[in-house]
């Protein structure tokens, strides 16, 4: 009837594991599934490929500043946020795909392993790249201990891609491996354990992240114009210290992440009462608490809600209301973009000064050449010369920055110039460059 797939034939297009992990992992083994070459190519894309394409990364990284795993890796306690974090996540991650494991749970050792893939992908290494482009030690080791750890845990479902990652990063860097990964002993959690406090802030910074993209999105500036600051809850802000405070200013490209309680007020409130909540619990009465819920001072209200839970208005000598019986709306003061989701509110500062916009001008050049410099063909770790000439605000900016722009781009040479070759032009930016390999 044509209404089947044979699996040998799905094998031979998509792979043997990627099959295997649809059926592992893809929903209960008691429930129905549809099978089709989107689902499973879907398969390979979030979880099989995404895990080859960090393994490359890693051995492209290590290759380039000749680092192999032998002698004593750096102790977790002494390495960077983002390392200590991912070793806290990794051992979490053994615990629980152990768990899932014994309890013959596929699908839910499955979800775990590739979400895990996915933070390490689209988090970590990302976030990492800098590190790595600079052959950090602290974050070579972190990143191939991690893989290691993963490829243990995946072997029993994916055994093909594991083993064929093992042959190609384990046995020829690391003395006396095992042969094969299925040889390899199941891996453990090590050194502090799993670190709570650290995943737990970890997670507030992201959120924060989330939430300060959405500003970003909402006043349509983009991620490589630099800002002057970012507002965030005063709660949030106390759960990250100075490391993470760093991480999000990095990642949201803005100068300096400040608390709201630190920074004065940005936003001015308006409250009313939610009817339908209050007429739950206060019936004929609701008209007159809602009352007194817009009489009151809406920032201060706001504040107390979201420190506690619920706060006092003034009716009937003092009623306690809770969040959800109040609604706060938040309009931003003029040169500010607020989002406000789930409770959480961030601010981000729209205010462009005369060094902001250079800055910003200084990002768009290094996009057009880093994007001239993949397209040449040329590898990573390659140095180039690079030729340019521009107008106005651009060649200011380039004059004063050139050490940093040819950091960023990997030149070892920057001049100003009417460049030759291979010229690229951008008539927005009045910018003209030419680039070769140093």
């Amino acid at each position: 009837l044509g209404n089947i797939l044979e699996p040998i034939p799905l094998m031979d297009r998509h792979g043997a594991d990627a099959v295997r992990w649809f059926m592992l992992a893809g929903g209960s083994p008691w429930a129905s599934r549809r099978v089709g070459h989107s689902t499973i190519q879907e398969t390979v894309r979030k979880v099989l490929l995404t895990f080859w394409n960090a393994v490359s990364f890693q051995s492209l990284y290590a290759r380039t500043s000749g680092w192999a795993p032998v002698g004593d890796a750096p102790a977790v306690a002494d390495r960077p946020v983002m390392d200590r974090w991912l070793v806290a996540v990794r051992n979490q991650l053994i615990d629980q795909v152990t768990a899932a494991l014994e309890g013959y749970d596929t699908q839910r050792a499955g979800a775990l392993l590739s979400d895990f893939v996915d933070d390490l992908s689209n988090w970590y290494v990302r976030r990492s790249r800098r590190r790595f482009w600079a052959g950090d030690e602290a974050a070579l080791w972190t990143l191939h201990e991690t893989l290691d750890v993963v490829a243990r845990l995946m072997a029993p479902m994916a055994p093909f891609i594991t083993e064929r990652v093992w042959q190609d990063m384990i046995v020829p860097a690391v003395p006396g491996a095992p042969e094969s990964v299925h040889l390899a002993t199941w891996p453990t959690v090590q050194g502090e354990g799993v670190d709570a406090d650290l995943i737990e802030s970890m997670a507030v910074a992201r959120r924060l992240v989330e939430l300060g993209r959405g500003a970003r999105s909402e006043a349509q500036v983009k991620t490589r114009q630099p800002l002057r600051r970012i507002l965030v809850p005063g709660a949030s802000f106390a759960k990250l210290g100075a490391e993470l405070v760093a991480e999000i200013a990095n990642e949201l490209n803005v100068g300096a992440v400040e608390s709201f309680a630190s920074a004065g007020d940005v936003v001015d409130y308006t409250a009313k009462g939610n009817f339908r909540a209050l007429g739950k619990r206060f019936g004929k009465d609701t008209p007159k608490v809602a009352a007194a819920i817009a009489a009151a001072d809406a920032a201060a209200l706001a504040a107390e809600l979201e420190e506690k839970g619920s706060a006092s208005v003034d009716f009937d000598g003092g009623t306690v209301v809770s969040a959800d019986e109040v609604l706060i709306s938040e309009r931003p003061r003029a040169g500010w973009s607020v989002v406000n989701e789930q409770g959480e509110t961030v601010a981000l500062d729209l205010e462009l000064t005369q060094e902001l916009v250079r800055a910003g001008l200084l990002r768009e050049v290094i996009r057009l050449v880093q994007e001239q410099r993949k397209s040449s063909g040329l590898e990573v770790s390659d140095r180039i010369a690079l030729t340019w000439t521009a107008d106005g605000e651009l060649a200011q900016a380039l004059r004063e920055a050139s050490s940093f722009v040819a950091e960023e781009v990997l030149a070892t040479s920057l001049s100003e110039g009417e460049p030759t070759g291979d010229v690229v032009a951008d008539q927005g930016l009045g910018l003209r460059f030419a680039l070769t390999k140093a």
